[in-house]
């Protein structure tokens, strides 16, 4: 079974930037679609940036679009989100998700596949 693994968090002051990534030892991730969502405990989940899985096509949630930016490799078989501009309210857990075929769609629901998070702090 697909299982995504995320890297790439930490403490970082507000303004600054960190690049978190989604893998997925042992599988392909080439006909997975890829969104990247985050949730602090208590709170719904928030759906940030997904990727189609050519890449060609990509989404973002208003909260951060113009700061944030999904890419993938596909000889690397990694997905990443480029955070910039960070800000205190980006504190939260990161998860990448994944579903097969998804062409960079905004409902979480659809992503079947789930990493264990990876924490980023913003904070000074």
């Amino acid at each position: 079974q697909l299982q995504l693994m995320e890297s790439g968090g930490g403490l970082v002051q507000p303004g600054g930037s960190l690049r978190l990534s989604c893998t997925a030892p042992g599988f392909s991730l080439r006909d997975y679609g890829v969104m990247w969502i985050r949730q602090n405990p208590g709170e719904e989940r928030e759906g940030l940036a997904a990727i189609s899985p050519s890449g060609r096509a990509e989404n973002y949630g208003a909260s951060v679009r113009g700061r944030f930016a999904i890419s993938r490799d596909h000889a690397q078989n990694t997905v990443y989100l480029q955070m910039d501009n960070l800000k205190p309210d980006d504190t939260s857990t990161y998860y990448c998700a994944a579903g097969v075929g998804l062409e960079a769609s905004m409902f979480i629901w659809k992503y079947d596949y789930w990493g264990q998070g990876t924490q980023v702090t913003v904070s000074s």
